[in-house]
């Protein structure tokens, strides 16, 4: 890891650790979570902009895109309610960048037991939380899990492949999945205990590791 990588790094903690902080269950300072939150993933996106060799443009420009989008779904998010749905919108494309970027590596789906695999916990999730989501939300978030388990199977596919990297791609596709079943479960079915923490902290590992897939530039 380069300084600057290293300083990126450094950032992303600071500034995560900060937006954590103004839960209710911390400093209850709202304003560090409008700062701070968008901040963070701009450190990761920084950090994406600096990855990537001459051979894989179009994978980091992909990657680029999804990183974009979830700052949109970030910002969006600032409002829990009225921002939920174009919040799920940004991050359903995200998944969609991610996945053409993985698909520039390996077709999609060519190890089905991934994708078999998230479909069953992503199932299992959603049936456990369906009697909680409202009926107009009904429909955006199933396509939206259908995106996200696609996503993270994909990511698996590169790692069972032999990619490079593919080890930390796989985890943070699933860090991606286990933040979300966190955010819905808070959302639909009743709050976590310290749930900023950890629906951030694993999003923005996800988030790390899927800019780590991109490789150093010489």
């Amino acid at each position: 890891m380069t300084g600057r990588e290293r300083g990126l790094a450094a950032a992303l903690v600071a500034c995560a650790g900060l937006a954590i902080a103004s839960a209710p269950w911390a400093l209850a300072l709202q304003w560090l979570n409008v700062v701070f939150k968008p901040l963070a993933t701009l450190c990761v996106i920084a950090y994406a902009a600096g990855r990537g060799a001459a051979e894989e443009e179009a994978a980091r420009r992909w990657v680029l895109v999804g990183l974009v989008l979830s700052l949109g779904g970030d910002v969006a998010l600032l409002w829990p309610q009225q921002g939920f749905l174009p919040g799920l919108v940004s991050f359903l494309l995200a998944h969609l960048a991610y996945l053409v970027a993985f698909t520039r590596r390996h077709r999609f789906a060519a190890w089905w037991p991934a994708f078999a695999a998230y479909a069953a916990v992503s199932g299992l999730v959603l049936v456990s939380l369906w009697p909680g989501v409202p009926g107009a939300l009904r429909g955006p978030v199933v396509a939206y899990v259908l995106f996200l388990a696609s996503m993270a199977a994909q990511a698996a596919v590169l790692w069972r492949r032999g990619a490079a990297r593919g080890a930390v791609l796989a985890l943070g596709g699933a860090l991606f999945l286990v933040s979300d079943a966190l955010l819905a479960t808070n959302k639909f079915a009743g709050p976590l205990p310290l749930a900023s923490l950890w629906i951030l902290a694993t999003y923005w590992a996800a988030q790390w590791c899927i800019a780590s897939w991109l490789a150093p530039r010489r």
